[in-house]
């Protein structure tokens, strides 16, 4: 059980990104294609984190050609390079599902100040 626990510590990032429900983040991800490697980002609403410690995960929401597109982020996962907050939301709520049926300006989270 103890080689788990400091498996887990050496696998952890040192420095975690700021990341509230709520709010509209920029992932930058590290995409492996055959031999090349680039760096893909995902802009989208954050509409929930789950667990804690090494198995920590955030779920990002955006709208891609009028479909909803859902993607759900490892914080400590190697292939996320940096994770940018375009704005903060102000929300009263810790998961923010019930924006998958909503669409338009009903979908919109407002920003906090």
């Amino acid at each position: 059980m103890d080689l788990i626990k400091v498996l887990a510590e050496q696998q952890m990032k040192p420095e975690l990104p700021v990341v509230n429900v709520g709010d509209t983040v920029r992932v930058h991800v590290r995409i492996k294609e055959g031999a090349r490697e680039r760096i893909q980002v995902f802009e989208g609403v954050v509409i929930a984190k789950k667990h804690g410690g090494i198995e920590e995960t955030f779920t990002v929401r955006r709208i891609s050609y009028g479909v909803g597109v859902e993607k759900v982020f490892p914080i400590h996962s190697p292939i996320i390079e940096k994770v940018e907050t375009v704005r903060r939301g102000k929300v009263r709520r810790a998961k923010l599902y019930y924006l998958r049926g909503r669409v338009g300006k009903k979908a919109k989270v407002k920003e906090r100040i």
